[in-house]
């Protein structure tokens, strides 16, 4: 089993140019720093989201039988 992969050439998902995929690249999959720490700030003040179900509140709650 190899211990290193080939290096590949991705689309940066920052910039959408060119970047290395490989160990060599701290920033993968990113091309630099700043593409990364742009991706970092965006989840940080929640421009970036993941899509979740809202929490049920006490109205969603079914009432209790009364007798």
């Amino acid at each position: 089993m190899p211990s290193s992969f080939p290096e590949r050439t991705i689309v940066c998902p920052g910039c959408k140019g060119d970047s290395v995929y490989s160990t060599a690249n701290p920033y993968r999959p990113f091309c630099s720093r700043r593409c990364k720490n742009n991706d970092f700030g965006a989840w940080a003040s929640e421009a970036f989201r993941v899509a979740a179900a809202p929490e049920p509140t006490e109205d969603d709650s079914p009432a209790p039988d009364s007798e």
